[in-house]
């Protein structure tokens, strides 16, 4: 495996893979990986010849109280992993190379961008829109993978891929959950022992909301008593818990019919988790 810095480079490199015929698969990641982002790459291993990671924690994509400076850096374990998974290239710019004139906000997400994840975190879709546009234009991939554990930054990427890298294919991996059924996240690790269990509490709530609202529960009543759920037996403070239409990423009322999605978003301690569950159908 290679690991590179320069953006010349790497497109340097794949332009020679280019040449032999291969196909690109990129996984754009904020390092720290784990079994999730690795099982992202064996998504990109099985779609194509070739496999970049991007290792790039994104300025902007941190409010002024948020945990830029925190974020885990594990580069040379991040690097190690990648190896031995069979990556051919490891990007990990410095903010130079991605901002050659200074962190600036150069795409918009638009009215989903300010919604959930976005009015909790105001600016972050711009800012993570921004750097996925600039990454996508050094690596020019056949296939791009993303997890679904964060749903509303799919949907806002696939927008994006449709508007201006039509001939990317964006494939979306499953959440990869630890036995509890946490979904697997680069901060579980600083949760206590307590707090796992609160952060696995949040996970049993959204299954019985799923089970509830495919037996024909109201969506109104189902968020009712899970939000109060959540914030009780899970100890967790609450940001936001929404059933949406997964098509346009809005909330659904007690007379939608169809498909839906289950997201949240709390706190746990001062550790920010995210989730959903998809359900098969309301009101069918």
């Amino acid at each position: 495996m290679k690991l590179i810095h320069g953006a010349a480079e790497l497109q340097e490199q794949l332009d020679y893979e280019r040449a032999k015929g291969n196909r690109i698969a990129f996984v754009p990641t904020m390092g720290a990986l784990h079994e999730g982002h690795l099982s992202l790459v064996e998504l990109a291993k099985q779609e194509c010849d070739v496999v970049v990671v991007s290792v790039f924690v994104n300025p902007l994509q941190f409010g002024p109280k948020e945990d830029f400076d925190e974020y885990p850096r594990t580069l040379p374990q991040d690097a190690e992993l990648l190896e031995v998974n069979e990556v051919q290239f490891l990007y990990a710019p410095n903010v130079d190379d991605i901002y050659p004139n200074g962190p600036a906000i150069t795409h918009h997400a638009g009215i989903t961008g300010s919604t959930f994840e976005g009015a909790s975190r105001p600016g972050h879709f711009d800012g993570m829109l921004t750097v996925v546009n600039r990454l996508m234009e050094i690596v020019q991939p056949d296939v791009v993978v993303f997890g679904e554990k964060d749903a509303q930054q799919v949907f806002i990427v696939r927008k994006l891929i449709g508007a201006r890298f039509r001939d990317c294919k964006l494939v979306e991996g499953p959440t990869l959950r630890e036995a509890s059924g946490l979904a697997m996240s680069s901060r579980n690790r600083y949760l206590s022992a307590e707090e796992r269990k609160d952060a696995e509490n949040i996970y049993a709530n959204l299954n019985q909301m799923r089970e509830e609202l495919e037996a024909g529960a109201k969506v109104s009543e189902t968020l009712t008593k899970h939000s109060t759920a959540i914030e009780t037996s899970a100890k967790a403070k609450l940001e936001y818990l929404a059933v949406i239409d997964p098509q346009i990423f809005r909330p659904v009322d007690d007379n939608y019919r169809g498909a839906a999605k289950i997201i949240v978003a709390a706190k746990v301690g001062e550790v920010r988790l995210i989730d959903n569950l998809n359900v098969k159908a309301i009101n069918a």
